[in-house]
């Protein structure tokens, strides 16, 4: 089942990719559900480039158990299509890169003869905020997608002819998944599983790419003489999935907190994935390079609040600081979340209240590096894991609450009916005269509320 032949701006490379991809997807069809069903699709895919009567007249006349059948050769097809699609395209901007260099390379050419002043007040406040939202068209499972991202990391892998054989084999077994997988899940999904989706691309994105961005972004900024200044975010994340009101009777303040509590859950287990990371480099002994008194005061109060640090590791690691930090980040880490999961009060020093707190401990990693011959690190891997963790902070993405704007309406009349202060009720009040009092109680320093 291919026709990647009708793909005439497709790369040689890229046609005889997916017709391998759609002649192990009609292996599957024949093996899962028979000739007979390979037979109808090819028919119906020939039928629609030479006789799109003849075409109609036979899916007309097809049963529903079999049209469901076609429909879903057909989407599994496009799916494998566009999978291989994307793997070319992504080998063809490396080519682009590597020929005329990345995208930011070519704008920070661009800014060299810009300003300097100008340059850096607009870095300072350089903010990007892709919003997630549950868009409807967006219905894959995440059960598939996993498939096909396992079929594209196949594809990216070079193979000699002499391993192709077991590549296939992988490949057809995914295919073969896909096929008995429900696409489209029989029940509604919830605001929580809409908050999975996203989260699955959340995850994604802070593994590797937002971190690769944000060191390339720095680089070619000090290439024009511009620092990214510590503290700011030049990039960060929102959602509206478990925060949209909007006519959505579904999201209850409990759904908002479930879906806070779930991003809470992988923003901390990505953290965790980074700190380990730093576990494993930040071996430095204090015998050859030193640290600062404030890491070594830090150190020893996290010592001394968090009991868990195994035995174990206090000896092994006793020259060891910068190792031995980062630990103790890990266990306040692990800390956080339980606390969440609990519900218990937050305990200073011991767990972290925000990504703020998490940060501070990171920084004095990093100044320490800096004063103490470790600045290619400092600013190497330890920047890129500040950036990283400030780009997502311990949840992931902040979430925006909407709310019908009736719903606010009715809470801000009973606030200012209550006071008193005007000669109609808010409800009553024109549109203009309401934005005109909105806006003067905003610069206003009293509480509206009374709690």
């Amino acid at each position: 089942m291919s026709s990647a032949d009708q793909t005439p701006a497709a790369s040689p490379e890229l046609r005889a990719d997916i017709r391998r991809l759609g002649d192990l997807l009609g292996e599957t069809l024949v093996r899962q559900e028979g000739q007979e069903l390979l037979d109808l699709v090819e028919r119906v895919r020939a039928l629609t480039r030479t006789d799109g009567e003849a075409a109609a007249e036979l899916l007309g006349d097809t049963g529903l158990e079999t049209a469901a059948k076609l429909v879903r050769a057909f989407s599994t097809y496009f799916h494998l299509a566009n999978v291989t699609e994307q793997v070319h395209r992504a080998h063809e901007m490396r080519d682009r890169r590597a020929a005329e260099g990345g995208l930011l390379a070519r704008t920070a050419d661009r800014l060299k003869d810009a300003d300097p002043e100008h340059l850096r007040a607009t870095v300072n406040n350089l903010n990007v905020r892709p919003v997630f939202t549950a868009h409807p068209t967006e219905a894959a499972r995440r059960s598939v997608l996993n498939k096909l991202r396992r079929i594209a990391a196949l594809l990216e892998t070079p193979v000699i002819e002499a391993d192709r054989r077991r590549q296939d084999l992988r490949l057809a077994e995914n295919i073969d998944l896909i096929w008995q997988t429900d696409e489209l899940r029989v029940v509604r999904p919830e605001p929580t599983d809409e908050a999975r989706n996203a989260i699955y691309y959340l995850d994604e994105l802070h593994a590797n790419a937002v971190g690769d961005v944000l060191e390339d972004l720095a680089a070619e900024l000090q290439r024009v003489g511009v620092e990214i200044p510590a503290g700011t975010r030049p990039l960060t994340f929102g959602t509206w999935i478990g925060g949209d009101r909007d006519g959505n009777p579904n999201v209850t303040p409990k759904v908002t907190w479930d879906v806070l509590i779930l991003q809470h859950e992988h923003g901390i287990t990505d953290a965790l994935e980074l700190v380990d990371q730093l576990r494993g480099l930040l071996s430095n002994s204090i015998r050859y390079t030193g640290a600062t008194d404030e890491l070594l005061a830090s150190l020893q109060a996290d010592l001394e609040l968090l009991p868990e640090i195994s035995p174990r590791y206090k000896r092994l690691n006793a020259e060891e600081p910068y190792r031995l930090k980062a630990t103790c980040i890990r266990q306040k880490l692990v800390n956080t979340r339980e606390r969440l999961a609990t519900g218990r009060p937050h305990r200073p020093g011991c767990d972290y209240l925000g990504t703020s707190e998490l940060v501070s401990d990171l920084a004095l990693i990093q100044d320490s590096l800096r004063r103490h011959k470790g600045g290619i690190v400092a600013d190497g891997r330890m920047d890129r894991t500040i950036r990283t963790l400030s780009a997502f902070g311990l949840q992931l993405a902040t979430m925006d609450v909407r709310e019908h704007a009736d719903a606010h309406h009715h809470t801000l009349g009973q606030l200012f009916d209550r006071l008193g202060e005007e000669s109609w009720r808010y409800a009553d009040m024109p549109r203009d005269y309401r934005q005109k009092l909105l806006a003067k109680e905003l610069r206003s320093r009293r509480p509206l509320a009374p709690t």
